[in-house]
């Protein structure tokens, strides 16, 4: 894993200053090795983050005498053996052979079609010397990124976009386009512009596409999906349990492939604890812990959520902790961090806006505490809720009225209202509710809404929107569709792995996600709706599948649920004064206000100003304000 770089000029004009200056860009990331490689027309530069011994790898870039191949990757693949096989590779030879190796034999073999049969975490180019051709590939789901720039005499990529900003000729002007979106989604997404970014220069490869430059010409095409080749149909739950449990437990076991300390974050739910769980028993047997990093809050903090809504999930995580053994579990309140405190080096960080503000401390506050302690590769379960823990009750409950399976309804109504502890009416009017609310899905949600009017007409951002299930117009998702627009929409799938990428080349620690395998995904998508919602039990998959493997006060917990970052405004409150002279600062000094309504920020800051209390963490009119704040940083900085 690490940074890869590169510049391609078409009319073999000199690329020597442009490729000494990628050289040079590699050396603030954090890497154990840079190595780089030049053909007149062709540079390509490699930083590496080694996560197994020096004799596993190749340098990099990686040069095939034989076929005159060339390739930069950043890459861990999970699916050797079956490459192996496929490729007809001899055993003797399989323990040295590297994954950059791998790929250009799979590129030798199939061709521009070789990402199909990757599995694992890339992105990858390859110069072919004899085709003359400039080729590569992001992985399914976008667990890191690559940046491009192109213009009529060359090519030039990268892993971040801070390099080739740094390039003659290529700009940092603002995408509107971008922007707009940014401003206008109510979500944490960015935008839905798959291939566009911040900056009208520079554009990224999606998830699950392939850059192909040739003659001078760049074409992007998509790959592969996520979709299943078929729908699954066994006997028995036993049968979808142990099919769940083997698919899974594959996922988990090929990310530990690292011969360093392995960490992972642990909440109180059933994503993170249903990884550390299978994760610290297989690390168990190579007389190995498993590290886990949770986020706490502050002692001073006082809960203000209700009941069934936990900002320390702590007991819960210990459960799992002592269920799974092999663990040294740490507690992080990050005490003195605040949004604000980190938000000038998130934006170093990102390179670009950015909305997760909430969670931002904790983000980064773990990977920092690990990266001191030595932890190298850091196991996820942030994709799980649309993979092995999804199945939200009501929307199935919903889509057995809408189909008059009323007797299978009162049956699943009245055990789950008891499992969650509310009467059924309660149920049936929260039911009611819901259905109505989607009923005016198409309506904009005027709280969240702080873009100057004349820019989004400029735009005309609101009608780009409105195709996708954005908060902004469109159509209604249900449980029949919820997971497939969610996968379709590369923007949204890819958002995990742009944080991580960034998140790893500043602190070394390298994220593993095995929610997010798309073996995983696919599995999860192949199967019928009542493998996730059955006998009043939501996300009923990983529960039933976790038995035996996941503490039953994690696993069958219905009733409580974690609120991770309840307490971001509340780290704020000793900032107030500083941070309201700066929202001041910004709605007077105009910098902001071409792109936003300044009339609303300042309304939504008298609002939170009057009381300033941790309860407004959910308000829209502090997310309005805090939002303007990092866009208005962002901006100074451009224009310094």
């Amino acid at each position: 894993m690490g940074v890869i770089l590169g510049i391609h000029a078409y009319n073999q004009n000199d690329i020597t200053e442009d490729a000494q200056l990628l050289m040079e860009s590699v050396q603030e990331y954090r890497v154990d090795a840079i190595g780089s490689w030049q053909r007149d027309s062709i540079a390509l530069v490699c930083g590496e983050r080694r996560l197994l011994a020096d004799e596993c790898y190749s340098p990099m870039p990686y040069w095939d005498e034989e076929s005159e191949i060339v390739i930069t990757a950043d890459v861990i693949l999970d699916n050797r053996e079956e490459l192996f096989d496929r490729l007809g590779i001899a055993n003797e030879r399989r323990s040295s052979l590297s994954d950059c190796e791998l790929i250009i034999r799979a590129y030798k073999r199939w061709g521009y079609d070789c990402p199909r049969y990757l599995y694992g975490d890339f992105a990858f180019m390859i110069w072919d010397q004899r085709e003359r051709t400039l080729f590569g590939a992001r992985d399914l789901v976008g667990t890191r990124t690559l940046y491009f720039h192109h213009d009529a005499g060359r090519v030039a990529f990268a892993t971040t976009m801070k390099p080739l900003l740094m390039m003659k000729g290529i700009t940092k002007r603002i995408r509107e386009s971008w922007l707009a979106e940014f401003i206008t989604i109510p979500l944490v997404l960015d935008c839905v512009d798959t291939r566009g970014t911040v900056y009208q220069d520079i554009e990224q490869l999606p998830p699950a596409h392939r850059l192909l430059v040739k003659d001078g010409r760049v074409t992007v095409s998509k790959y592969g999906s996520l979709e299943p080749e078929q729908k699954l149909k066994l006997k028995s739950n036993a049968e979808y349990e142990e099919a769940f449990r083997d698919v899974f437990s594959q996922a988990v076991k090929s990310r530990l492939r690292t011969n360093q300390p392995i960490g992972a974050t642990l909440s109180g739910g059933l994503d993170s604890g249903s990884v550390v769980s299978i994760a610290s028993r297989e690390l168990a047997i190579a007389n190995k812990p498993l590290h886990t990093y949770s986020y706490i809050p502050p002692q001073d903090f006082v809960p203000w959520t209700k009941r069934t809504r936990l900002p320390d999930e702590r007991p819960y995580i210990k459960e799992t902790v002592r269920n799974a053994g092999n663990i040294a579990d740490h507690y992080l309140d990050f005490d003195g961090k605040s949004s604000l405190t980190e938000m000038n080096e998130w934006l170093d960080i990102m390179e670009m806006p950015y909305k997760f503000i909430e969670n931002s401390f904790w983000f980064k506050g773990i990977k920092e505490v690990a990266a001191d302690q030595g932890v190298a590769l850091m196991l996820m379960g942030s994709g799980g809720n649309f993979s092995i823990s999804w199945g939200d009750a009501s929307d199935y409950y919903i889509h057995l009225l809408k189909r008059l399976k009323l007797l299978k309804f009162n049956q699943e109504l009245k055990q789950y209202a008891h499992n969650i502890g509310v009467g059924r009416k309660w149920m049936l009017r929260f039911l009611g509710e819901k259905v109505f609310a989607r009923g005016s899905a198409g309506a904009v949600n005027d709280a969240y809404q702080f873009i100057n009017p004349a820019f989004a007409k400029s735009t005309n951002v609101y009608e780009c929107l409105k195709p996708y299930e954005v908060g902004i117009g469109g159509f209604s998702l249900t449980i029949a569709n919820e997971r497939q627009k969610f996968y379709e929409n590369a923007a949204i799938v890819g958002m995990q792995g742009t944080v991580a990428t960034k998140l790893s080349l500043r602190y070394g620690v390298i994220e593993r996600d095995p929610t997010n395998d798309p073996r995983v995904i696919r599995f999860c998508l192949s199967l019928p709706l009542n493998q996730f919602v059955q006998n009043g039990m939501d996300r009923a998959l990983v529960r039933r599948s976790m038995n035996g493997l996941l503490p039953d006060a994690v696993r069958l917990n219905q009733r409580t649920r974690g609120v991770q970052g309840s307490d971001w405004v509340h780290r704020i409150l000793p900032q107030w004064n500083s941070f309201a002279a700066e929202i001041d600062e910004l709605c007077s000094n105009g910098l902001v206000s071409q792109y936003l309504n300044i009339d609303r920020v300042r309304a939504a800051f008298v609002k939170v100003n009057q009381q300033p209390r941790a309860e407004l963490a959910n308000d829209p009119a502090m997310k309005i304000v805090i939002r303007s704040l990092v866009l208005y940083r962002f901006l100074k900085r451009l224009a310094s």
